[in-house]
């Protein structure tokens, strides 16, 4: 199947965008194009599942699929472009490819003064916790040994693409523990994959009043986990919240603070 979101000539391309297209197809592994392990899928490769983050790659460094990859390239160069300041911070990283891009993207574009965050339990999700997150009750994602990643193998990833470095900061632990003592200043942009509303709910009660006017924040499940959207629409509500959401793909949204 012609893959459309990633381009077929490289030709009238900058260096820096022959890069960042090309560590899209690594950390997807459109190179060597490793099987599907997700149940519900042929294990056989497929790019339009690759593409379209449906599949559970056995050896690809991320499975948010290339229209995910792109707007977050699309926020993280609008920041730099107009001067938004704030570091990058990602909650719930698997194996680190999106963040890793954004680390790539930072290199690409030259720039030394912004921090990517890199925040995950490094153990896998947590168990729900029903009487203080109703809409978790039932969650099953901390049984899926398949997601619980450790924080030395997505270090060794980082640095398998040069990309381990000291604008690289790691917070291991659950979210309702690191997250509050997080010494993250600014943020431009924030990643949310935390899939359970508990996860969600956390990084935005933390995290979200120091998202700078301008910033981007992405929520890679709102369209897929009922709890991980309704955290997010609960706190958008709590808290007064009207900028407009924009869906990405099947999975992903996300929105631009304002205010």
């Amino acid at each position: 199947m012609k893959n459309t979101s990633l381009p077929t000539r490289l030709t009238g391309y900058s260096s820096s965008g022959l890069y960042l297209d090309l560590l899209k197809r690594c950390l997807m592994n459109f190179i060597y194009q490793d099987p599907n392990t997700a149940p519900w899928l042929d294990p056989k490769f497929e790019s339009s599942a690759r593409e379209n983050g449906q599949d559970w790659p056995r050896d690809a460094h991320t499975m948010v699929g290339v229209h995910r990859l792109n707007n977050l390239q699309a926020c993280a160069e609008t920041l730099l472009g107009e001067g938004v300041e704030g570091d990058f911070v990602e909650t719930g990283v698997w194996r680190g490819g999106a963040s890793i891009f954004l680390r790539g993207l930072l290199a690409a574009h030259g720039v030394t003064d912004r921090t990517v965050w890199v925040a995950d339990s490094f153990e896998g999700l947590p168990p729900p916790d029903p009487e203080k997150y109703p809409d978790d009750a039932g969650d099953n994602h901390h049984e899926v040994e398949f997601l619980a990643v450790s924080l030395e193998q997505v270090q060794d990833h980082f640095d398998r693409y040069g990309l381990l470095d000291d604008q690289v900061r790691f917070l291991k632990g659950w979210f309702r523990d690191t997250l509050p003592a997080a010494r993250i200043e600014r943020i431009g942009l924030l990643r949310l994959d935390g899939d359970m509303y508990e996860s969600t709910h956390d990084a935005l009660i933390n995290l979200y009043h120091k998202v700078v006017p301008g910033g981007f924040i992405i929520v890679d499940d709102y369209s897929v986990v009922p709890g991980c959207k309704k955290a997010a629409d609960d706190f958008r509500s709590a808290h007064g919240i009207e900028d407009p959401i924009t869906y990405i793909d099947w999975a992903g949204a996300f929105w631009r603070k304002r205010i």
